[in-house]
């Protein structure tokens, strides 16, 4: 048996009323469970409890095999979500963050330090007062060191630095390449790398300059990420922001 918490990434119907759902548990990272009846009226797990990003303990019939479908026994939330679920904004954000998830993590790669932040990113986002259109470029950048690819900035002061999306780090040369976030692309990049969540709605980004900067640091994750394909929220971020 194995009892964890974890964050739910995804869940599809499967059959008539059960689910098959990807969670990222802190005790043995992204893994695949199937729930039985849990689209009936007087479920015990309710299918309400597997939104993405929603925070949940579990326990689960379990096989040491990474490739496994392991079959939930019990699960509940952890965490309740107040806003999330409710407001466009913030649930905006919390589908991006899951859908950005589901492309990077790999199956039966536990990372506790990872789940701390994920836990700590999704309750600050449920519950600030502040504005929370910035947080899909400050989760980017901060989840890339979790990955082992956060970029490199040297000389912070200096406002003629291009950032080679490719090496990770930044040149007073324009990349041949022509994969590169401009000077003041990299000066953003570099407030962002040191701002906090707390903090990160305080900086001064414009509307279309937030756009083209997620757009080239999902190109970078699509250099670093294998199998990094096209995704689907930002056009639901570009229309609610």
């Amino acid at each position: 048996m194995l009892k964890t918490r974890g964050l739910v990434i995804r869940a599809i119907r499967y059959a008539e009323t059960s689910i098959i759902t990807d969670i990222f548990t802190e005790e043995k990272g992204l893994c695949s469970f199937i729930g039985g009846s849990v689209r009936t009226a007087r479920s015990r797990m309710p299918f309400s409890l597997f939104q993405p990003m929603s925070p949940v303990e579990l326990v689960s019939y379990w096989k040491e095999d990474v490739s496994a479908l392991h079959r939930l026994k019990e699960c509940r939330a952890d965490n309740v979500l107040t806003a999330i679920p409710f407001e466009i904004k913030k649930g905006s954000v919390a589908l991006f963050m899951a859908e950005v998830l589901r492309k990077c993590l790999n199956p039966g790669e536990p990372n506790e330090a990872l789940f701390e932040y994920l836990t700590d990113t999704l309750r600050h986002l449920d519950t600030t007062p502040d504005p929370v259109s910035h947080l899909p470029l400050h989760f980017l950048i901060h989840l890339s060191g979790f990955l082992g690819f956060q970029p490199e900035i040297d000389g912070e002061d200096d406002h003629n630095l291009f950032f080679d999306l490719k090496e990770g780090e930044t040149t007073h040369e324009i990349p041949f390449h022509g994969q590169y976030l401009t000077p003041e692309e990299t000066q953003r990049l570099c407030v962002l790398l040191q701002a906090t969540a707390d903090t990160c709605h305080q900086l001064h980004i414009a509307h279309h300059e937030r756009r083209q900067l997620l757009g080239k640091l999902l190109l970078y994750y699509k250099i670093h990420v294998e199998g990094f394909d096209e995704m689907n929220t930002p056009e639901v971020l570009e229309m609610i922001f």
